[in-house]
């Protein structure tokens, strides 16, 4: 027997990611939250309305993109536990917004510079984000969602994947960009990593299985395939290209109807290819 569980996607404007939003007729689980407050505040307001308590927050991995709405979140639904798939991850996350502050990144999301005694009413990361148990989100009625964090560094030094039997659909996170530019301004030894784990993916999963990428549109199995070939293709150009815009130039040419070139194939490009 299927149990009752019902799917949203909510697609970001900046960066081009995605929160998802599971529910039943009970309860809902809402999966990574956005780049910015704007727009956590629309995903919020879109919870809201369906008129069921939202008991989980679940932050993917610790890149900003997947967490900067959590503040927005928890004002809006104070009783809503934020949780991660691993203590390394809570870690990630502490980190990378300990850094932003650093730089002067989170002036425009003050909410969520870090608690200290210099800033007593910033955002407690240690208190307000927890370890899930035993790697499932459960639905009120019964409907689990696995989660798998158990990769070798790729995209984010630690990424979680979740399935749903109930959906019979796979959630690859950031190991897909479908339809937009990804994020490879990483060691090369991530991107040699993340090719193997695509390749395991193409093989290993089921051919039926929805997949529901970190951004862009939801696809089938092949777009793992798709992918490697879209970091191969980068691999070759930027081992060639003379500068930085032919580099850019060329990527473009090759996939012209991808989104973010301006943001993410910018820093991609820049941390290959030298002035």
């Amino acid at each position: 027997m299927t149990n009752n569980i019902k799917l949203q996607v909510y697609h970001g404007v900046e960066a081009t990611v995605n929160a998802y939003i599971f529910s039943d007729d009970k309860s809902i689980i809402l999966v990574d939250c956005l780049r910015n407050s704007e727009e956590a505040a629309k995903l919020a307001a879109q919870i809201k309305e369906m008129g069921k308590p939202l008991t989980h927050l679940f932050i993917t991995h610790g890149h900003p993109d997947h967490y900067t709405g959590m503040n927005v979140i928890k004002a809006e639904f104070p009783d809503v536990m934020i949780v991660v798939n691993t203590p390394e991850i809570k870690e990630d996350i502490i980190n990378f917004s300990t850094w932003m502050e650093s730089v002067g990144w989170l002036e425009n999301e003050p909410a969520l510079k870090p608690q200290s005694e210099a800033n007593p009413d910033g955002f407690d990361y240690y208190g307000n984000i927890s370890v899930l148990k035993r790697g499932q989100l459960i639905l009120a009625e019964g409907a689990i969602i696995e989660a798998y964090s158990n990769y070798e560094p790729t995209e984010c030094e630690h990424l979680t994947t979740l399935y749903s039997k109930d959906l019979n659909a796979f959630f690859s996170n950031d190991f897909i960009y479908n339809g937009v530019h990804p994020w490879l301004a990483i060691d090369k030894q991530n991107i040699e990593n993340w090719k193997q784990q695509l390749l395991e993916f193409a093989h290993v999963l089921e051919q039926d299985l929805a997949i529901y990428p970190g951004h862009g549109k939801p696809a089938d199995i092949s777009v793992f395939e798709k992918q490697l070939k879209y970091i191969t293709d980068f691999e070759a150009t930027v081992a060639t290209a003379k500068s930085r815009e032919e580099a850019m130039q060329k990527m473009q040419e090759l996939y012209p109807d991808y989104t973010q070139a301006d943001f993410l194939l910018v820093y991609s490009v820049n941390a290959f290819v030298a002035e």
